[in-house]
């Protein structure tokens, strides 16, 4: 049987003179025979019979000589042509990247068809280039527009989910990402817990969604020109959010990108005004919930407690008048009564102090790094009086302030104004540290110093300005520095320093929460923003079937494994898992999973060689109980894609057991798809199609670089299916099947 790279007319080529130097040698061998008498024959056999073996010898050495000069012949001339239009279609399927055709061609006129054909791709590639200045400019608005809107959803503070009608995520803002890490905690791979084209559903109960958007839509259909509806929900880890969802309404001509707007109910168009998606703001109320049952418990002790003691006061009070009764019983009495008011007292004064807080959490604090908020105010300060100086240079860079950063700049500024004013003082420091916390003081706090050289302040000087209205410079604020500071739920005092001649207001302020650096990641990636939003996923409707789905509508999970040996049935084990994924046919470079694995078993030192993965690597790592579970979530609802995915699939076959998971999703193999696209070429391996299709290798033989490489070669593929009339996926793994390389097995 033909083997890999060779068609059978390459095999024709090369038996073709053996078949005919039997042929020659048969009708030879007959015309000989028909010319002689029986004599003659007996004779002439006779003489030949002693030397058949080396007349057949001689004739097969000549077919075989024939036979390989007429294979090269045929490659250099009859298969030159077939491998040249492959080469040719990859070439017309791509966006131009520089890809030429070689011009080694054996042939003349192959050399020719090369160069010709080189020439009509520089005229492509010059009219490409022409066309797509033409487009940039006409879509630069729309652009500026869509970088607008993702920027504004990327920096608002609150979270916000946009999905369309089929609960796919088409948008989302840092703070949601940010919020839903927070909820499910640390990731096994590194794989985030929302993603582009995966299903909302996968976070928030599908029933709840449901049943808010059809409460909107019939409010639509009511009339009502804003409609929205709320609802809450809780966490696998028992936080509660507050869900508010707002309708998407489609414009004209939205759907099928046809621009008329027609709709027949079947998906083919949107009707303007129509919903085409939703909007989810998320909101975390754990905490305010837990707020109000602490308050309730407050008011419920208090009010208890009270009438309790209330009523044994008055019963006291009523003993207390009965003139017989005597002294010891009566000073019995007045205990009581002291008792109870003591503990009435105490209950007020533990209410009134809770109350307080309860007022300070409820001011818009913000989470604000300490060095920011330190040359933030010395900024300030310096703009406000000319020819002050103010140093930081003794600031803890990882603390995190919670704060209300405007007025508290004009309390410091206000105090600072009062230092200029009254003392002449020109040179100030702000210093920032944690504070060392007293027992039974509580959360932790920061302790910001305003520093200045050795002035003698009294304590009625400093009560006047924390008590007075802020002022500083032309600004002013009917709120006092006692106000802020009560805000902050924080202290001010005076103090000096002799040893090192300074003086000091120290103010103790509130710590942010823990995840209050998650804030740094988001600022940190402003110049390169990951892709948060694909508006391209509002077109995706309603599918009939995953078979007929078109490949572009798809979401793929492109993915690799790296193992202890190529056996898996006889006992080897995954020791790295990689993936990415393409959705809408874009690779999504931010989306992906990466994570090594424990065998629990030794390391073979040739796969050593080859993947580098130690031993040492692998100690301490999670085993595949505890990875394939976060790799199954992440690769739900998609369509799985490896290179030779029959090898990685056997590995997770045989897992099923230990697990309980099955990836029951469909496979396509860009192993298989090469063999579809590319039946003349003569290698299938990831290399070799990389290289044809000019994608360049990185990280190879590490799960994922592989998967990445992989995926970029999976996503140039597409438009060569297309090109070959394979649109859907059933036509793809039908197309699959039937290539001789599908017979392989693990």
């Amino acid at each position: 049987m033909p083997g890999p790279g060779i068609d059978k007319r390459e095999w024709a080529a090369a038996l073709a003179p053996a078949l005919a130097l039997a042929v020659l040698a048969g009708l030879l061998a007959a015309v000989l025979a028909g010319t002689l008498d029986a004599a003659e024959r007996a004779t002439l056999w006779a003489l030949i019979e002693p030397r058949l073996a080396l007349v057949v010898m001689v004739l097969a050495v000549a077919a075989a000589v024939l036979g390989t000069l007429t294979r090269r012949v045929w490659l250099q001339h009859g298969a030159a042509p077939g491998r040249l239009a492959e080469q040719v279609r990859i070439l017309v399927g791509q966006a131009d990247g520089g890809l030429r055709l070689p011009e080694d061609a054996a042939s003349a006129g192959s050399l020719s068809l090369a160069r010709a054909v080189n020439g009509l791709l520089a005229d492509r590639a010059a009219l490409h280039a022409e066309i797509d200045q033409r487009i940039a400019q006409g879509s630069r608005a729309v652009a500026d527009e869509r970088n607008r809107l993702a920027a504004l959803m990327a920096e608002l503070t609150q979270s916000v989910v946009v999905c369309n009608l089929e609960g796919r995520v088409l948008l989302f803002n840092a703070r949601a990402r940010l919020q839903f890490r927070a909820l499910a905690g640390a990731a096994i791979g590194g794989a985030e817990a929302i993603g582009l084209g995966r299903s909302i559903y996968a976070l928030l109960d599908r029933r709840l969604v449901a049943h808010a958007l059809e409460a909107v839509q019939q409010r639509l259909a009511r009339g009502v020109a804003h409609a929205s509806s709320q609802f809450v929900t809780g966490t696998p880890g028992g936080q509660l959010l507050r869900v508010q969802l707002t309708p998407v309404r489609a414009t004209k001509g939205t759907g099928d990108g046809t621009g008329d707007g027609a709709s027949d109910g079947t998906g083919d168009g949107a009707r303007a005004g129509a919903t085409s998606g939703f909007v989810l703001m998320l909101e975390n109320i754990t905490r305010d919930l837990a707020e109000d049952q602490e308050r309730d418990r407050l008011l419920h002790l208090l009010t208890e407690g009270s009438r309790g003691a209330l009523g044994t006061v008055q019963m006291a009070v009523e003993l207390l008048d009965d003139p017989g009764l005597d002294e010891p019983t009566r000073a019995r009495f007045f205990g009581v009564v002291r008792d109870e008011i003591a503990g009435m007292s105490r209950r007020l004064n533990d209410a009134a102090t809770q109350g307080q807080k309860a007022l300070a959490t409820r001011w818009p604090l913000e989470d604000m790094l300490g060095a920011d908020f330190v040359a933030a105010a010395a900024r300030r300060i310096e703009a406000l009086r000319a020819g002050v100086t103010v140093l930081a240079h003794e600031t803890d860079g990882g603390l995190w302030l919670r704060v209300d950063s405007y007025s508290l700049i004009q309390a410091l500024a206000h105090l600072a104004d009062r230092l200029v004013d009254e003392y002449g003082i020109s040179r100030l420091q702000l210093r920032l540290a944690a504070a060392e916390p007293a027992p039974g003081a509580g959360a932790a706090r920061a302790r910001l110093d305003l520093v200045w050289a050795v002035q003698a302040l009294s304590t009625e000087l400093v009560t006047a300005w924390e008590t007075e209205p802020l002022k500083a410079g032309a600004e002013a604020s009917p709120l006092t520095v006692r106000d802020v500071l009560a805000r902050h739920g924080g202290t001010l005092w005076f103090e000096r320093d002799r040893p090192r001649g300074e003086a000091m207001f120290r103010l103790l302020l509130p710590l942010a929460a823990a995840n209050a650096p998650l804030q740094a990641e988001v600022r940190a990636q402003a110049g390169s923003r990951p892709e948060f939003y694909d508006f391209d996923l509002f077109a995706a409707r309603g599918l009939p079937a995953v078979a007929d789905t078109p490949l572009a509508e798809l979401s793929f999970t492109v993915f690799d494994t790296e193992t202890t040996g190529l056996s898996p049935s006889e006992g080897d084990e995954i020791i790295q898992i990689g993936a990415t994924r393409i959705v809408a046919a874009k690779l999504r470079r931010d989306e992906c999973f990466e994570q090594l694995v424990d065998p629990q078993r030794p390391l073979p030192e040739a796969g050593i060689a080859i993947h580098g993965i130690t031993e040492e690597m692998l100690r301490g790592q999670p085993d595949i109980v505890a990875v394939l579970p976060a790799f199954h979530a992440f690769a739900a609802d998609s369509v799985l894609v490896a290179h030779n995915a029959a090898f990685d699939m056997r590995f997770l076959q045989l897992l099923e057991g230990r697990t309980g998971l099955r990836f029951e999703q469909p496979v396509l193999d860009t192993l298989l798809l090469s063999a579809v696209l590319h039946p003349q070429q003569d290698s299938h391996r990831l290399e070799a199609i990389a290289e044809r299709l000019g994608v360049t290798v990185l990280g190879r033989h590490t799960a994922l670089g592989d998967a990445i490489v992989t995926a970029e070669v999976f996503a140039r593929m597409l438009p060569l299916l297309r090109a070959q009339g394979i649109v859907t996926l059933g036509q793809a793994l039908e197309a699959s099947k039937a290539t001789w390389l599908a017979r392989v097995s693990y």
